[in-house]
């Protein structure tokens, strides 16, 4: 009788080709629908797998990943509430494009009549956070539907991508032993003279351009600021293209948009032309102001092409094209001129100073962001007030060293992102700046951390609010209904996990703190306690 474990299955198909991909790191949580998959794990000497405490915390990791490295993260999930979780994950890397594959076991697909076990209808719920779904069959052969999806993931648009993995189709026996792979995406060198042409008109008669860096150009970091030191344009960025144009370089006038810098924002008020480099012009960006092109033209170069905001949408990859503008840099003007009443401009302003009896946020970022210069930090944040002041207060010089959920603002996304960044580039120090309200979204992944020895640094910025909210409420309705926090002792949470973790109430004790957690081998807490009516 043959033993069944000997026998070639999909499930080992799939983990063979996972591995030939350049898969290296896994984020998940097992299941009955996938444990074929996990069997096969077992034998991978080329793949981790990561077990996290939460699925959904499995597409953060694989996010913080993604993001830190630039590679496709990779999630595996069992069915039913398996998959149902990673939801909330799935829609953060759909809306800033970060490019994933979900492995989402399902139930046996012969007979789904009736109620059935964990069965829910993945493709439904998935269709409308992921760019695409893939749905395995009987006749299907797994490599290829594999290989299809890293490269959907990965090419034009990123995204997350899911794959449906019926559980008796990973148990059978494979027998598709002759399908064609799938070719590696290539870019191909397209001539762009017609688009050229156009822009090297508008830019060259305007007097005030201005060069906006969104997160779908993170690839064209070099050449961008090539682009830049020839022309001396200055430049500004959406949330998501922070470091992609060095921090501390003289024409980078910060972060636009509802949360963004003065001098930022008064330059975009300022400019007669904005070159627009990967961005979609979201409401944070424009502060849904419908005359955002009133005053100026716009020139949009980006992968998909936009709305009908711009004056000249450029259908194109922002690293290409940026090249065939290099390689033409004797017909584009420079701009002295413009650039001199932009460094008048930020000597103008004058920063409110804040007056408070209690340790303010934006001193305390600040005073981090100076003591970790030296080690250039993966910083990964949550979403709220210090997401906004790590935004404005850290200088990120390189790409990929700021990571923060934009398009979806998901609370919980710091701690396993950062275990993702951390894994992705361990050379680093990996800081993970939360809020109060977020830490406690997925702490539990601290169970992860201490079980893979992840030596992240939380910095936990602890107002006992929900502090962005607290602002909106005060701003818009005059109260402050359901936002106070009664928070347990983070300290002693982190003692119960086995970690290292020291609370700070002044200023004096800011610095020896941080020294100690970043010297500390470990995964390190800094529970800082804030001003609670601090804002931005």
């Amino acid at each position: 009788m043959t033993n069944l474990l000997q026998i070639k299955t999909s499930a080992s198909v799939l983990v063979k080709t996972l591995s030939s991909l350049g898969v290296d790191s896994i984020f998940g949580y097992p299941g009955a629908s996938v444990l074929s998959i996990y069997n096969e794990l077992s034998k991978a000497d080329t793949i981790k797998h990561y077990l996290v405490r939460h699925e959904q915390a499995a597409v953060h990791a694989a996010e913080g990943y993604a993001r830190a490295s630039g590679k496709t993260g990779v999630v595996l999930v069992t069915s039913g509430p398996g998959f149902t979780n990673t939801i909330t994950g799935i829609a953060n890397a759909y809306a800033d494009s970060t490019p994933l594959v979900i492995l989402a076991g399902d139930v046996a697909g012969a007979d789904k009549k009736g109620k059935i076990f964990q069965s829910v209808d993945i493709q439904a719920i998935a269709g409308s956070c992921c760019k695409k779904t893939f749905k395995l069959n009987p006749q299907d052969d797994i490599a290829q539907i594999i290989q299809e999806a890293f490269k959907e993931a990965s090419t034009g648009v990123k995204g997350p991508v899911v794959v449906i993995l019926p559980r008796n189709i990973l148990e059978d026996e494979y027998r598709n032993e002759n399908r064609a792979s799938i070719p590696a995406a290539k870019i191909s060198k397209k001539d762009f003279s017609v688009e050229l042409k156009e822009f090297t008109n508008l830019l060259n008669a305007s007097k005030r351009p201005l060069i906006l860096i969104g997160g779908g150009c993170i690839d064209a970091s070099a050449e961008i600021e090539q682009f830049v030191s020839v022309l001396q344009i200055p430049v500004v960025s959406t949330l998501m293209g922070i470091g992609i144009y060095p921090s501390e370089n003289n024409l980078y006038l910060g972060m636009i948009g509802l949360n963004g810098v003065e001098p930022a924002n008064e330059a975009l008020k300022q400019c007669d032309l904005l070159i627009a480099l990967g961005t979609a012009f979201s409401d944070r960006s424009t502060c849904k102001n419908n005359d955002f092109t009133k005053n100026r033209k716009v020139v949009s170069i980006n992968i998909c092409r936009n709305s009908g905001m711009s004056e000249l949408n450029i259908t194109a990859d922002v690293k290409c094209f940026i090249e065939q503008c290099l390689e033409n840099k004797k017909l584009f003007v420079p701009q002295e001129k413009w650039r001199m009443e932009v460094d008048v401009l930020k000597e103008n302003i004058i920063p409110l100073e804040k007056k408070s009896n209690f340790l303010q946020s934006s001193y305390v970022l600040e005073t981090l962001s100076e003591y970790t210069r030296y080690y250039e930090p993966v910083v990964v944040t949550d979403v709220g007030q210090h997401q906004m002041l790590t935004a404005e207060f850290f200088n990120f010089n390189k790409p990929r060293k700021f990571i923060t959920s934009g398009g979806l603002g998901t609370m919980g996304f710091g701690l396993p992102a950062a275990i993702g960044a951390y894994l992705a580039k361990p050379e680093n120090l990996v800081l993970n700046i939360t809020g109060d309200g977020s830490f406690q979204m997925n702490l539990q992944e601290l169970a992860t951390c201490r079980e893979h020895h992840i030596p992240v640094k939380i910095i936990i910025m602890n107002n006992s609010y929900l502090g962005m909210v607290r602002q909106m409420q005060e701003k818009f309705y005059n109260n402050c209904c359901q936002v106070e926090m009664t928070n347990p002792d983070f300290t002693k949470i982190a003692e119960a996990y086995d970690l290292f973790a020291v609370r700070v109430r002044t200023k004096e004790e800011l610095i020896p703190a941080l020294e100690k957690a970043i010297r500390h081998q470990g995964t390190a807490i800094v529970d800082i306690v804030i001003d609670s009516f601090e804002n931005i």
